[in-house]
Parts: structure tokens; C-alpha cells; sequence
């Protein structure tokens, strides 16, 4: 076996590494795929040197965090799907950030404060090495601190910044420079470094060196966490070190439901992904999509129809160590049939165009004023599909030569104190908010009670077995849907189902925002049947970036892919 590149020797500035189109990787004994060159390879060689799937994602996320700090950091959120080939078993982990029990929420970041007026981040106890500790403990092989070696390595020498990284700094630069913690983090000679400048932290590195030595509990309960709960007192989050071990980790049983002759393997509650994929598949599967043209007015409708009620009927799900619901309610097939009854009869008996033209927006979204321009034409109009809120997870997927599958997230998300820097860990904490049924990221303040939120690691099954497995940050709540759908139902390669248009929800108002590849005509079918396309960029990185492993379905060889939409890079060991 031998490692593609030696991951030290990257250079993330090389236009290279930068989205666009990206190769598949056939014919491999071990695999991986993350968003980011030197991931990848860091991922490649702990396989290469005997590690596991889980070894590798251990070592994965600790180097992520230390070279996309714009994307994740080490007190986040760490989700977790595998199949574990020597029990023939499926594993899950949820390792959210979580909420305090006993004080109310701290919002250290004001309202008004740039784009995060809306929904201002809250602070909560880091989940990122209390997952990571919890993989350890269970299926990892090597050295807890030999899969910390690259990780600080990283954070002493710093990686070269890219165009890409540059680009998401400025974007979240309100946020990331709040605190003089931020702004000396973040830039370190009065700016941010420029592209192709190198960047790092060496109080990271130490910090890490600390991890590597005393083990994941040095940020949980150890001197890091005594750091962090002394900033957090300062600033009036009133925290113990109980507090920091009041919610662990927690293993689940993934659900699990079929679709004609494959079978989904995703995140069960309080994770939102598992039940919204089988509300999308079983409704499109309910209203014939396999005989509808892909990309086509008819398609487009049903998926944007279909992904909005899913997402309403989802803000029905919690935890449920806290609410009781029925989860078999989310996967009947009679229910699937009554919501898709519900979604033809949307479909107008009459032509809409001039309805669609004269009175799409009103009642959300932009003026419908703004659609107009020129002599009687009407452009179609764009729109930002991610609506300024704060970008930045990350997802792994890997397979080893044992047969073990791991797919996984490490995001910023759900973790310490917005804003805020301590030994050289930033952080941004929770955008998670109470009592809002319709929010992705919902939350209840109670010992044990985990968010609702609607990260994807998805396994696709054929006779019990993976055959493929995918999973994105950007839009996760419609992205994963519209893959698999492509992928299942209208016969597409997995790069050619990841390549594909994608689209959000139908939103109120009467329009649709997707990625600008949609004809004309089908456009103005669409204004016919009451709807109205807004446009994102032709790669809109904030519709996800997939990471996928799969088996080739006529070869049964190990592949994988990166999607070109971000900075995403799959390797394979031979």
C-alpha cells in the first residue's frame, strides 16, 4: 500500500486545490474525501501506516480544525455514521454542542452586530472532544497521540491561504474580529493574511500538544477547560466544570428505512437528516418521480413542493429523551401517499404566468419590483442562497481495507463562545434557538436533551451492505435529498447526481432559488404551474460539498469523489 502525497508537502494556495471540477478515483483499497488536500492525505497516510477508518477520522478532524479555522475548530460539533465490518453493524454518534441546564442563554455578541442581527450566537459547552474521545475509546487502533502529530504540526508551521479562505474570512469578518481574542487569532499583523501567505497558531500548536500528551480530556475537563470556563465566568456565562461532562456524547441507533432495492442508513432523532430523507424519498417515490424527465418544470416542482413540507413536518421531531413522537410515523408509506396527493393537487388546472409574474414575493422574499429591467423582459433574478448566515462545517468520508465505512461532520457549529478565542481554540458557538418548531437548529433546555439539527451522514445499503455513502455541509436539510434522488430514482453516477442543479425548498412567496443551469423553457413551464426560479451561482458553495465513497455498481470497486463546488480533494491507497 502507498500514500498518494505526502500531506506536509501541500501547498493549499496551488490553484489546484481551489473548486472546480474534480476527478473520481476508481479502483482503490482504502479511501478518502474531505474538502480540504491536506485532510485528505493526512487521512490516507494513518491508513497507509496501519490505522483504521476511525484512526484516520480522528486524525482527519484534529487537522482540520487546525487548517480551516474559517470552516471548524476543535470545540464544535462531531457527528458520526459506520459500519463496522467485524459486527456486520451500524454505529451513530451525536456530539452536539449542549446547553447548560440550570442558566439562561448567554449571548456574548450583541444584535446589530453585522449579519448576525438575526439569530445571535449563543454559547454552549464544546461537543468536539467529547465525540472525538468517545470514537477513541471505542474503535480506534493507534496512539491517541500520534493521531494529534499532523494536527500540531499544522498549527506550528501554518498552512498557505487560499483564494477560497480569504473569500470567507472577509465574509465573516464582523464576527471573527468582535473580541481582540478574534482579532489577534485571526489577524496577526493587523489584517488577515493575504492569499498564498502562510497561516497558523502557535498557541494552538501548544494547546494541542497539551491534547496530544493528556489526552481529549484536556479540553473537557483538564487546564484548557479551566481556561475556558474562567473566560466564560468573566464574560458572565456563569459555567462549572460540571458542566462540561453534564451531557455526553451519545451513541444511537441510526434509522434505517427502504427505497425500492436499496435501503438508507441515516442519522436518527434528535438529528433531523434520517426522517426528512424519508418523508423527500417516500413522497417523490409516491409521486412517480422515476418517470419524470430530470431537471425538468414537473421535476423542479415536485422536489421544491416536496422539500418544503418535508421541512415543515420535520419541525415535529426532537429528541427523544425529551418529547415523545413516533418516528414510524416519518417513514409510512400510507402517509407518504396522503402528502403526495396533497402536492398534485398543488399543480394549477389553469396557466399562472402572469400570476407568477405580477405577484411573486409578495408575502417573503425580495420586492417583486426587483424582478423587472429592460423592455418587457424578465430576467430571472438571483439571489443569495444562504441568506448571511455564518458559513463553516465540514465532512469526512472514508473507507479502509478492512471494509470498515466511516462517514462523518466536523463543523464551528455548536460549540464555546461566539467570537471568542482561548489558548488559541476559536470558536463561534450555537445559532440553535428555542421554541421555534420551523428552525433546523432547535433546541430544550434540560439535563441530557441534545439539538435538533440536520446534519447528513447518509449510507446507502444494497442486501445489507454499503454501497455508498455521502454526506455535505451548505444546505444539508435539502442537498442529501436531492443526491439521493438523482441517484436512485433517475439512474445517475454518483458524480453525475452530485454535479446536478441543486435547489432549496419552495420558498414563501412563490419562488425557487437554484443554482443557474435551468433552460429557458423550463423556466417559463415553471411560471406557468405558479412558480418563479431565482438563481444562485452556477456553483454555489453554500449548496454543500459532498464527500462520497461508493462501490461502482458493475465492477464492485472501491471509488471515490469530492464535489467541485468547494476545495474538495478524494484519494485513494492501491
Amino acid at each position: 500500500m502507498r500514500i498518494m502525497m505526502n500531506p506536509r508537502e501541500i501547498n493549499l494556495s496551488d490553484p489546484k486545490w481551489l473548486p472546480g471540477e474534480k476527478a473520481v478515483i476508481k479502483g482503490v483499497k482504502a479511501s478518502a474525501s474531505s474538502d480540504n488536500a491536506v485532510v485528505t492525505h493526512t487521512m490516507l497516510k494513518v491508513m497507509a501506516e496501519g490505522g483504521n477508518a476511525v484512526d484516520a477520522a480522528i486524525a482527519g478532524c484534529m487537522v482540520q480544525a487546525a487548517v480551516e479555522p474559517y470552516m471548524t475548530n476543535h470545540t464544535g460539533t462531531v457527528t458520526f455514521l459506520c459500519y463496522n465490518a467485524k459486527e456486520d453493524k451500524y454505529y451513530q454518534l451525536d456530539s452536539m454542542g449542549t446547553f447548560p441546564s440550570d442558566l439562561p442563554a448567554h449571548m456574548p455578541v450583541p444584535q446589530g452586530m453585522g449579519v448576525y442581527a438575526t439569530i445571535p450566537p449563543r454559547s454552549v459547552i464544546p461537543g468536539f472532544m467529547p465525540g472525538l474521545k468517545a470514537l477513541y475509546e471505542k474503535f480506534a487502533t493507534k496512539p491517541w497521540a500520534e493521531l494529534c502529530e499532523e494536527a500540531i504540526w499544522w498549527a506550528e508551521n501554518g498552512h498557505h491561504v487560499s483564494c477560497f479562505e480569504f473569500e470567507l474570512n472577509v465574509f465573516e469578518e464582523d464576527f471573527v474580529t468582535f473580541f481582540p481574542e478574534g482579532r489577534a487569532f485571526y489577524m496577526p499583523n493587523g489584517r488577515f493574511p493575504h492569499v498564498g501567505e502562510k497561516f497558523g497558531s502557535k498557541e494552538m500548536a501548544e494547546t494541542l500538544g497539551k491534547v496530544a500528551e493528556e489526552g481529549p480530556d484536556y479540553m473537557i475537563t483538564g487546564g484548557w477547560a479551566e481556561a475556558f470556563i474562567e473566560k466564560a465566568n468573566d464574560m458572565g456565562w456563569m459555567i462549572t466544570k460540571e458542566h462540561m461532562t453534564e451531557t455526553p456524547a451519545r451513541w444511537i441507533e441510526p434509522l434505517r428505512f427502504k427505497i425500492g432495492e436499496y435501503e438508507i442508513v441515516s442519522l436518527a432523532p434528535p438529528q433531523q437528516q434520517g426522517i426528512f430523507l424519508a418523508l423527500v424519498l417516500g413522497i417523490l417515490e409516491k409521486l412517480g418521480i422515476k418517470k419524470v424527465k430530470p431537471y425538468s418544470a414537473d421535476h423542479i416542482f415536485y422536489m421544491a413542493h416536496t422539500l418544503k413540507l418535508a421541512q415543515t413536518i420535520c419541525g415535529y421531531s426532537s429528541d427523544p429523551e425529551v418529547l415523545s413522537f413516533e418516528v414510524n410515523t416519518f417513514l409510512d408509506g400510507h402517509f407518504h401517499e396522503s402528502l403526495a396527493r396533497l402536492i398534485e393537487g398543488m399543480k394549477p388546472k389553469v396557466d399562472l404566468t402572469n400570476h407568477t409574474r405580477f405577484t411573486t414575493g409578495f408575502g417573503g422574499g425580495v420586492s417583486f419590483l426587483d424582478r423587472f429591467s429592460g423592455a418587457g423582459k424578465m430576467p430571472t433574478p438571483r439571489q443569495n442562497s444562504h441568506q448571511d448566515q455564518p458559513t463553516g462545517s465540514c465532512e469526512l468520508s472514508i473507507v479502509d481495507s478492512e471494509g470498515n465505512w466511516v462517514q462523518m461532520m466536523n463543523t464551528l457549529q455548536s460549540g464555546g463562545i461566539p467570537g471568542q478565542v482561548v489558548k488559541g481554540i476559536p470558536m463561534v458557538g450555537s445559532h440553535a434557538v428555542p421554541n421555534v418548531q420551523s428552525s433546523h437548529m432547535q433546541y430544550y433546555q434540560t439535563k441530557g436533551a441534545r439539538i435538533r439539527c440536520v446534519i447528513g451522514n447518509t449510507m446507502v445499503l444494497k442486501d445489507g451492505k454499503p454501497v455508498m455513502q455521502l454526506g455535505t455541509p451548505g444546505n444539508v436539510h435539502v442537498s442529501v435529498a436531492q443526491v439521493l434522488c438523482n441517484y436512485l430514482f433517475f439512474g445517475m453516477e454518483p458524480y453525475e447526481a452530485v454535479e446536478a442543479p441543486r435547489m432549496l425548498g419552495l420558498q414563501e412567496g412563490g419562488s425557487i432559488v437554484i443554482e443557474d443551469r435551468i433552460p429557458e423553457e423550463v423556466q417559463k413551464e415553471l411560471m406557468a404551474l405558479g412558480l418563479q426560479m431565482k438563481v444562485s451561482g452556477i456553483w454555489d458553495y453554500h449548496m454543500g460539498s459532498f464527500q462520497i465513497c461508493y462501490l461502482d455498481k458493475d465492477t464492485g470497486e472501491l471509488c471515490t469523489l469530492a464535489d467541485p463546488r468547494r476545495c474538495g480533494v478524494a484519494d485513494g491507497i492501491k
